[in-house]
């Protein structure tokens, strides 16, 4: 499954760090839709999109740890990559909420990240190679594996405190 030498990225006006927005006021060619536009028109909410877009950044940032020193060609990952980055992603910054997020914006599998990274690429705000393929997205990993963690009541630390008891009369 998936896998290849396809590259994705963002248009440069896109590219922004961890807690910034992307400078619109680059002209983007070809006349893109918005976020939003291209949003309606999924089975997606624009927080989706959002965390893709995000993600996508976090992805390129451990892969090129320059990104804006490197030519935007040079930029990229493949769809494999990017699922990792973005599973990395959704742990470092939501933690073991990631996986209920990604259920209430209807991720479901790696497969809707492809979707999600395409309907923007045909929106015009992303850029794919002639090789990219929704094909590159399809079971990177199973989310049931990689978002659920147990965490048993044993495992977690507590103080060294008497424990209280209960006494029934």
């Amino acid at each position: 499954p998936g896998g290849g030498a396809s590259h994705l990225w963002l248009h440069p006006a896109i590219i922004f760090q961890p807690g910034q927005e992307p400078n619109m006021s680059e002209p983007i060619p070809d006349n893109p839709k918005t976020l939003k536009q291209i949003a309606e028109e999924s089975r997606y909410p624009i927080d989706a999109f959002h965390f893709v877009r995000r993600g996508l950044d976090y992805t390129v940032q451990r892969f090129h740890k320059n990104p804006q020193a490197t030519e935007e060609k040079e930029r990229h990952v493949n769809g494999r990559e990017l699922c990792q980055g973005l599973r990395e992603y959704a742990m470092d910054r939501y933690g073991l909420l990631a996986r209920m997020l990604l259920r209430r914006w209807n991720i479901q599998r790696t497969d809707d990240f492809g979707r999600i990274v395409f309907a923007m690429v045909e929106g015009g705000l992303m850029h794919a190679t002639e090789n990219d393929s929704l094909r590159d997205f399809e079971q990177v990993y199973d989310f049931d594996e990689v978002f659920n963690m147990r965490i048993s009541v044993e495992s977690v630390p507590y103080a060294d405190a008497p424990t209280a008891s209960v006494k029934h009369d």
